[in-house]
């Protein structure tokens, strides 16, 4: 008898717990939205461990283009939300907090981008995924860090092209493949900030570490990089390599995943200018687990665009996936 009532009020406390565990209540909205979660290495870890796809942009894109969902809630930031509504336009595509932007997005206003793209016709546009739906349909291809150096060499040696919106990948990218760019003139503000006094520090500290930098970083940075790529490629080279330490020169995000595929190596990240280990996207950082479960509750902050709109974004996105 004693143990029966024992057995009852631990499964009624069970069920208590279920009800207020976020997790759970996340998956039964999913389950009965039939919704997809994708999410950005950028995330918290607690995002990344909910997420049904986990990635950086690229890989992101290519998911969305395939899911048989009908609704993806998107953990990143606005124009990765769009990327995903541009390639699914009968999807409801959701976002956790709609004031989730990007720096490097907002360096690039479309009415500024347009004019000076005119005054250059005879060029061919790429420009990096990390821009507006407007900025994307006002160009040619898209990219990402992961394939941009194979679309550049894809284009006649004689092409005329320009690169935006971020500079330093830009400036990379020509000194990568020899091809002279005309860049615009935006930067990520988180990868601009990495301090090379503090990088050189922690060689000093840790001679033996191999320093893993983002392309979207200073070339102040990239001088001391070991391995130059994105954040997937960033990820596996940690994984696969023989190394056991390693100095992080991107979001701090990406440790998380590191840490889950192999927690015995040490993973570092590389301090800012201000001597802080605490290089974190503000703007990944504003969605929660919280804001995911009431925009799946309420479809809050649904991405609508026009469908002409749609349609000229579209274009280099499809460009993109088919030369990746």
């Amino acid at each position: 008898m004693l143990k029966d009532i024992f057995t009852l009020l631990n499964d009624t406390t069970f069920r208590e717990l279920d009800m207020y565990d976020p997790f759970t209540k996340l998956n039964k909205l999913k389950e009965k939205r039939n919704a997809v979660i994708l999410a950005h290495y950028y995330q918290d870890p607690d995002i990344q461990d909910a997420a049904d796809f986990l990635g950086d942009s690229l890989a992101l894109a290519q998911v969305a283009q395939k899911t048989d969902a009908d609704v993806i809630l998107f953990c990143g930031v606005h124009f990765m939300a769009e990327t995903a509504k541009i390639l699914n336009p009968e999807k409801t595509v959701l976002i956790p907090d709609v004031e989730a932007g990007c720096s490097l997005a907002d360096s690039a206003p479309p009415d500024e981008f347009e004019k000076w793209v005119n005054k250059y016709s005879d060029h061919t546009v790429i420009s990096y995924i990390n821009c507006s739906a407007q900025v994307k349909a006002l160009s040619d291809i898209i990219c990402t860090s992961s394939n941009a150096e194979k679309i550049l060499n894809s284009l006649p040696a004689n092409e005329k092209i320009i690169f935006a919106p971020d500079q330093l990948l830009g400036s990379y990218l020509m000194k990568k493949t020899g091809r002279n760019l005309r860049l615009w003139h935006g930067t990520c503000q988180v990868h601009e900030i990495f301090s090379e006094r503090e990088l050189v520090r922690l060689k000093i500290r840790y001679p033996i570490a191999k320093v893993l930098a983002h392309p979207e970083c200073t070339e102040a940075i990239l001088q001391h990089a070991d391995i130059i790529g994105s954040t997937t490629r960033i990820i596996n080279y940690a994984a696969e390599s023989v190394d056991e330490i390693f100095l992080i020169a991107t979001e701090p995000g990406v440790i998380h995943q590191m840490e889950l595929k192999i927690p015995d190596k040490k993973y570092i990240p590389v301090p800012n200018q201000e001597g802080c280990a605490c290089n974190e996207c503000p703007y990944m950082r504003l969605n929660t687990i919280d804001k995911m479960i009431y925009s799946l509750t309420n479809n809050t902050h649904e991405i609508t665009m026009s469908e002409s709109l749609r349609n000229s974004a579209l274009k280099p996105l499809i460009k993109m996936l088919e030369l990746s």
